[in-house]
C-alpha cells in the first residue's frame, strides 16, 4: 500500500489527460512516478497501432510528474487546493526510440536542479526496466490566480 495519494489528488488533470497511475516516491528534490503502456492503462487512448505510446508524450509525463511533486509539496504545507502550473519549455529532451513500447512500465524520474516561489528547473528522465528511454530538463512556472484569472478571461467578452 503506498504512502502516497493517487496522481489525482496532486493534479489539475481529468481522465484522459491524467496520464499517471501511480505515485512512487516524493522527497524534497525528487519525484517518481509510473504508468504502464497498455490497452488497460490510462495511456490507452494514445497508443499507438503497434501499442506503443508516440515519444511526444514523454514532455506531459515529465510535466505531471513535476506537478505531483509541486502538489505533494504543497499538501505537505497544508494546502488543499490543487494550482495550474505552466511549462516554460524544454531543454535537450531525447527520446531516441521516437515512441515508447508496448506493454512496458514508465518510471518517469525528476529531479530539482532549481525552485523559487515561481519557477522551477527539473532533470528528467523516462526509463523501463532499466533501459533509459528520453531524458531533458523541463522548466516551469507557477503563475498566481489573479494572472490565470487574466489569462483564461482574455478571450471573453462582456
Amino acid at each position: 500500500m503506498s504512502q502516497y495519494l493517487p496522481p489525482a489528488e496532486y493534479l489539475p488533470h481529468d481522465a484522459p489527460m491524467l496520464l499517471l497511475a501511480e505515485v512512487i516516491s516524493v522527497t524534497e528534490d525528487s519525484a517518481h512516478c509510473q504508468v504502464a503502456i497498455g490497452a488497460e492503462s490510462v495511456l490507452a487512448p494514445f497508443i499507438n497501432a503497434q501499442g506503443e505510446l508516440p515519444g511526444w508524450y514523454t514532455l506531459e509525463l515529465m510535466a505531471q510528474t513535476i506537478g505531483v511533486w509541486s502538489g505533494w509539496h504543497r499538501r505537505q504545507q497544508g494546502q488543499q487546493r490543487i494550482s495550474l502550473g505552466m511549462v516554460l519549455g524544454a531543454r535537450e529532451l531525447i527520446c531516441a526510440a521516437g515512441s515508447l513500447p508496448a506493454g512496458a512500465t514508465l518510471d518517469i524520474q525528476v529531479n530539482l536542479l532549481m525552485h523559487d516561489e515561481r519557477v522551477g528547473s527539473f532533470d528528467c528522465t523516462i526509463c523501463a526496466e532499466g533501459d533509459l528511454l528520453a531524458t531533458g530538463r523541463v522548466n516551469t512556472f507557477q503563475p498566481t490566480q489573479d494572472e490565470l484569472t487574466i489569462l483564461f478571461n482574455q478571450g471573453s467578452t462582456a
